[in-house]
Parts: C-alpha cells; structure tokens; sequence
C-alpha cells in the first residue's frame, strides 16, 4: 500500500481550532481524485459548518467520523507554553509553526513544571506550535507525528474509494473538547436519517492490545456504547473473517462523546489500529493493521 498521501497529511498544520489547512487540502484532495471513486459524493461545506466536511454517497444508512485536528501549544507570553489537547510532555521535542515573522522553530522545555519553549526569538502571542513531523517508513511500520488521526482520515478517504451508502464526517476540536459533532450529528439526522456511526481514530497498544494483530473493536472507554451495537459490529467481522482486537478502557474519548450526549439516539461505536508511543512525535502504527482497519470498515458499511 502507498502512504504518501499519509505522509503528506501527517506533516499539515492543524492544531484544534485552526483546522483550515487540513480542511483545504481535503477539499482539494476529494474534489481531484473522486472522479476515481466507484461513487460520486454529495460534498457539503460551508460557513454554516464551519471547517467541517460531510461526504454523502447514495442512501447513507451510517456514518463514519474521523476528526481532522490535532494536539500542539499556544504561545502565551514570552516563551512560555499552554497546551492544546494532551500532548506528552518531554523536554526537547522539536515543535514548528508560525507567525508573521515567519517560521517558528523551536524546542519543547519544562522549567519546574512550566511549559516553555527554546528558539533565538519570541513568536507571537497566540502562535500554535504543533510537533515537528518526521516522518519514517520500514517494511513494517509507519511511524511519524499525528498519525492521530491523520490515519483515520486516510481511512475514511481509502473508505470513500468504494463506498456506495454512506456518510464520512471530517469534524474538528476532537482534541481540545469537541464542540462541531454536535450539530453535525443533527444536520444528518435531520436531513439524511442517520442514527449509527463509526468512530475512524487510533487507538493506543495497551497490555492487551498488540501491534499487527488487527484493528481495535473498542467496547468501552471513558464512556460505554450500546452493547447490542457493539455485538453486531463483532459479528459482522466474525462472519467475514477479519482481523481485529477487543479494547476494554476505563478512560480516553473521542467524537464519540457527543454522540451519545446528543438529543437524538446514536449508535456509535470506535474502530481503529492502535499505535504506540500516543500524543508524541513518535506515533507509530504497523502497516497489517492499518490495512486491516480500511478492510474492516469496507465491509461494515455494507453490512450495517
């Protein structure tokens, strides 16, 4: 499998409530490639959506979201740092970003306790700075920052190349409190009748949860989906005789979170390969599982 287009999408600049570049380029990337797609999507966008994208191919029965931000920091004052999301913190980590003088460039520091940063000048106040991607590929694994959820959206855009019904949400601020899946949840129950979803992000490899094994079928985190749902999806992927893994956590979230706090009843359940090294620039995930996710999810949009 080629992942350049991974690559590619793991070095944009997209921090939680600035996702325009990431929004722009798969704008772009649809528009160019569906042409290739066994099924031209409806494409909605707009200021009512804010950087959100929703992809409708034929008669979408559910929907598939995949959050487009990431984790980094806001310069506050001086060098000093805020985070954004739950970035691991370790002394040294190369950040980038920039502001009007140009590039910024610099080093994760930790003065007791405190979050700074090293560089030969002050950026701006209010300059996000994210981790510096670096990215690297073997025969095996790929690994590089943001991987999450750079990898789910690569699924969903995999997803879209045969999806025939179905919906795909690209959403925002997944990492810093949500906020957008709120009322994208309502505009595709109102207008398309949908009340099932999948969640396409990474998970974590845990003591239970191991590398080139599949992807997770996740049947509880901080919060817990419906359990006939859940049994459904693994029956579906028992049926076809795919690759994956159970996930059992007592914490971490995901898009998930306001679905089941919504005013409407969505089923929703979260599927996606796990990675090690989570929230650094070190994120890296085997290359079986990633190919096991997009297989995975080809067949439950067909048989959910």
């Amino acid at each position: 499998m080629d992942f350049s287009l991974l690559k590619t999408m793991c070095a944009i600049h997209a921090p939680s409530g600035n996702e325009v570049a990431m929004k722009d380029f798969l704008l772009d990337y649809i528009k160019s490639n569906q042409k290739n797609w066994k099924h031209k999507p409806k494409i909605i966008y707009g200021k009512e959506f804010q950087d959100n994208i929703i992809l409708i191919f034929g008669k979408p029965r559910t929907a598939i979201f995949s959050h487009i931000d990431s984790i980094g920091f806001t310069v506050r004052y001086g060098k000093q740092l805020v985070k954004i999301g739950g970035p691991r913190l370790e002394k040294g980590y190369e950040l980038i970003g920039k502001d009007e003088h140009g590039i910024c460039e610099a080093t994760l520091n930790i003065v007791k306790g405190a979050l700074t940063y090293k560089a030969k000048r002050n950026f701006e106040t209010g300059t996000e700075l994210v981790f510096k991607p670096n990215w690297r590929e073997n025969k095996n694994y790929v690994q590089c920052c943001y991987m999450d959820n750079r990898l789910g959206c690569f699924n969903a855009l995999k997803v879209a190349e045969t999806l025939k019904d179905g919906a795909i949400v690209f959403s925002t601020w997944e990492e810093h409190g949500g906020g957008s899946v709120s009322y994208l949840q309502k505009y595709l129950v109102d207008n398309y009748g949908i009340y099932q979803s999948l969640i396409s992000d990474i998970s974590w490899i845990s003591d239970g949860v191991v590398h080139a094994k599949g992807p997770v079928i996740s049947m509880r985190d901080s919060l817990i989906p419906r359990r006939s749902y859940v049994n459904k999806i693994i029956s579906i992927a028992k049926k076809y005789n795919l690759s994956y893994q159970l996930e059992v956590e007592g914490a971490g979230g995901s898009d998930a979170k306001e679905l089941q706090m919504a005013s409407h009843p969505w089923d929703w359940c979260f599927v996606g390969a796990p990675e090690d090294f989570v929230h650094t620039p070190n994120e890296k995930v085997h290359k079986k599982d990633i190919e096991g996710m997009i297989n995975l999810y080809e067949v439950l949009m067909k048989e959910l």
